[in-house]
Order: C-alpha cells, then sequence, then structure tokens
C-alpha cells in the first residue's frame, strides 16, 4: 500500500484532502489519499482516480500538469480528445494519438517527437504506413518494418541501421532474403541464415563472422556439411563433426563415410 503521508501535489506542496473538490469520492470510497488521487503528482494514482471516475477526466484536459493532462485524456470523451493532438508536449499528443482513429492521427506522421510518430505508425496501414519509411527515428523505422507487408520489405534492405535490417532479414519474403547475404552487419547476415534454405547455406562457409559460419553449419543440408570440417574456428568444426557422427550413426552412407569421400574444402576457397 502507498503512505499516504509523503504524497504530493505536481508542485511539490502536501497534498490536502480538506481542500480537494472531491471529497464526495472519497466518503464514496473512490479516492484515498497517496493511493488514488487526482491531485498527486504520481501519475498510477492520477490513473487510478480517472478509472474510478471517468466522468470528470474532461475537466482536467486543459490543466497545466502535462502528465495530468495525458492521464485525463487517456479517460476523456471521445469528441474532446481530437484538440489535444496539439498539446505541447509529447506525452498527451501520443495519448490523443491512441485513442483516436487513424484518419484522424495521420497528419502527426511528422511530429517532432518520436513517441507521437511511432504511436501513429502503430495505426497506420497501406501508403500512410509506407511513407513512414523514410521517418529520421531507426525506432520508427524498425516499427514500419514489423508492420509492413513482407513482399515490400525489400525496399528497406539497406536501410543505414543494421537493427532496422534485421527485422527486414526476419520478415522479408524468401525469395529476396538471399539479397541480404552480404550485409556489412553479421547480425544482420545471421538472420539471413537462420532463415535461408539449408541448401543454400555453402554461401557462408567463409564468411568473416563465425556466429553467421555457426549458424550456417547447424542449419545446413547434410551434403554440404564437410565444407564446414576445415573451419578455422573449433566451434564450427565442433559442430560440422557433430551433425555428421549423428548421422553416421544413422545412415553411416551419409555421416562420416560422406567426409572421407569428400575432400574438405578450404572455406577460403569459396
Amino acid at each position: 500500500m502507498d503512505a499516504a503521508g509523503d504524497a504530493r501535489d505536481w508542485l511539490g506542496r502536501p497534498v490536502d484532502c480538506e481542500q480537494c473538490p472531491h471529497q464526495g469520492l472519497r466518503d464514496e470510497g473512490k479516492c484515498r489519499k497517496g493511493h488514488s488521487c487526482v491531485v498527486d503528482r504520481i501519475i498510477k494514482h492520477i490513473d487510478r482516480f480517472f478509472k474510478a471516475a471517468p466522468q470528470l477526466a474532461d475537466s482536467y484536459l486543459d490543466h497545466p500538469y502535462f502528465e495530468l493532462r495525458a492521464v485525463a485524456v487517456k479517460y476523456a470523451s471521445l469528441f474532446r480528445v481530437a484538440p489535444m493532438l496539439s498539446d505541447p508536449e509529447p506525452e498527451v499528443r501520443t495519448m490523443a494519438v491512441w485513442r483516436l482513429p487513424p484518419e484522424r492521427v495521420k497528419g502527426l506522421a511528422n511530429d517532432p517527437d518520436r513517441r507521437v510518430r511511432i504511436g501513429v505508425a502503430m495505426k497506420m496501414q497501406g501508403k500512410s504506413l509506407l511513407a513512414m519509411l523514410s521517418d529520421a527515428d531507426h525506432h520508427v523505422r524498425a516499427l514500419v518494418v514489423r508492420k509492413l507487408a513482407p513482399e515490400l520489405l525489400p525496399l528497406a534492405m539497406r536501410d543505414s541501421d543494421p537493427a532496422v535490417r534485421r527485422w527486414v532479414a526476419r520478415r522479408i519474403v524468401e525469395n529476396r532474403l538471399i539479397d541480404m547475404r552480404d550485409d556489412k552487419d553479421p547480425m544482420v547476415r545471421m538472420e539471413v541464415a537462420e532463415r535461408l534454405h539449408p541448401a543454400r547455406l555453402a554461401i557462408f562457409a567463409a564468411d568473416p563472422d563465425l556466429r553467421v559460419r555457426f549458424v550456417a553449419a547447424e542449419r545446413i543440408d547434410q551434403e554440404f556439411l564437410p565444407r564446414f570440417t576445415g573451419d578455422p574456428d573449433a566451434l564450427v568444426r565442433d559442430m560440422a563433426m557433430q551433425r555428421l557422427r549423428a548421422l553416421d550413426s544413422q545412415a553411416p552412407e551419409l555421416g562420416m563415410a560422406a567426409l572421407r569421400d569428400t575432400a574438405v574444402v578450404d572455406p577460403k576457397a569459396l
């Protein structure tokens, strides 16, 4: 339970229930100092208050404390929310975006605050969503990539941020995944190796990053495993040999026998 004795308002002053205009709610058990209070500066206490008395939210939309306005928008009558898209504080605009339908908020796709733009992107579809792929912030672009149809993701394959490209590699249509095999970031290439068809993973036998080669050795079709038995890193070699031995116990002609019949390929020569 929250300590009522430390309750303070948004200006740092002690909360005085006797000066509150909502004493009737206190008598009804709908508000309590230090727990559920519209005067309190703590957001969760304000939220509890409006959850118990949402009919009062409209009257606090012009309060000077922006955190209070933001919570009030959450509970306010919908027809009163649209003007809050012009609030000077991004927290308030973000909450208004969450409340309103897509057509009412798409004009904020260029809002100066990324939190607002993320809220907008969450609601957009089609061309409006695609347009946000050029957003300056990689968090927004990553969200767009996570929502776009996989067949549109080749448009983001060359994004400047590797975190965005990793999401592209996770979702792009399989026939375009191969186009990301030479990405400069090893974590992106590893995502490619995680999804690429096992028969095509030999392209990573000479990858400069052992994590990429390890994933390839872990997933590659059994007939190409000998290409990884001569890997310069023991982890990759051990994975390839482990799989070959497992195959040998099930089908000798596909396991170690295949290794004996196949010259070990130097990955650097591929």
